[in-house]
């Protein structure tokens, strides 16, 4: 959804909070704190009193936008820009965007990306692709270190797409044949799928789990019949760019924040921007 359709469905306070009851309750309202339905509405404040554990609550407790000082409708258009720019957008373009302090459209950003994270897919099948990629900018000759990829110090990010489907990924600090099975085993369907790597020897033993056949990078090997991996390539280049063009740092901490925004773009790519607001919105809730 554009920021055209967001000033059109919200152009007040109020409508926000009605679209947010709608979302949560579906006009069945409860208590947040004890699940209590005995409640009642206060006639000139968008609140709540419980009166179970005598509690005043608002369709915002316990979610991202809890004890918020913002306008919902603030809330609203930073998710519609972030949702809708495919490499991403920095925290000081939304501040200028929305005319928020930098600190405050940073908190906004990890938030949503939080939302973003979401619950887990359903299992992948097919033609499964399992690649890693290596996220911490270009490497700087003059400090010794020029390694691009595996054995560089940057964070290692593993990922698993299926080939016009969804894709999954995660950071990892270190990454071994046993962790290459709890991933493949907790993601994909073995008994419908077939598995494609690289030659990294970490992928050595997947045939004991499913078909499993492999490129040669290192000999310039890229496309053997229906064995690649350039459906995760694809994946890793959007997030590069995003890494590159927009944010230029992953902290530890929020790094998996920005590889779940990543996944979840590239998962609902095909989707309007309608279903992908009110999927945001549905996880802003539950989170």
């Amino acid at each position: 959804m554009n920021i055209i359709k967001i000033f059109k469905m919200f152009p007040t306070q109020k409508d926000c909070i009605n679209y947010l009851e709608k979302k949560r309750w579906d006009n069945q309202s409860y208590c947040p704190y004890c699940k209590s339905k005995n409640v009642n509405k206060s006639k000139d404040r968008y609140r709540y009193f419980c009166n179970g554990c005598e509690c005043s609550f608002s369709v915002t407790v316990n979610t991202i936008m809890h004890d918020t000082r913002l306008p919902l409708q603030k809330w609203f258009l930073a998710i519609s820009l972030i949702a809708n720019a495919k490499k991403g957008i920095s925290s000081r373009q939304l501040a200028r965007d929305l005319e928020l302090p930098v600190k405050t459209a940073y908190s906004l950003c990890q938030r949503i990306r939080k939302a973003m994270l979401g619950q887990k897919s359903p299992l992948l099948k097919g033609i499964i692709e399992i690649d890693e990629t290596y996220i911490g900018g270009k490497p700087r000759y003059r400090n010794g270190n020029n390694k691009r990829g595996r054995g560089t110090k940057k964070t290692m990010v593993v990922g698993a797409v299926q080939r016009k489907g969804n894709v999954i990924a995660s950071p990892y600090d270190k990454f071994n044949q046993s962790k290459v099975r709890d991933m493949v085993i907790e993601n994909i369907d073995l008994s419908n799928s077939s598995i494609c790597t690289d030659e990294y020897r970490v992928y050595n033993k997947l045939h004991n789990l499913s078909k499993h056949s492999k490129v040669n990078h290192g000999r310039r090997e890229y496309v053997n019949g229906e064995t690649h991996t350039n459906t995760i390539e694809g994946f890793w280049a959007l997030v590069e760019r995003a890494h590159y063009g927009q944010h230029h740092h992953y902290s530890k901490r929020y790094t998996n924040h920005y590889i779940g925004e990543a996944v979840f773009k590239y998962n609902n790519r095909n989707n309007n921007g309608q279903e992908i607001f009110d999927k945001i919105i549905n996880r802003v809730l539950y989170v």
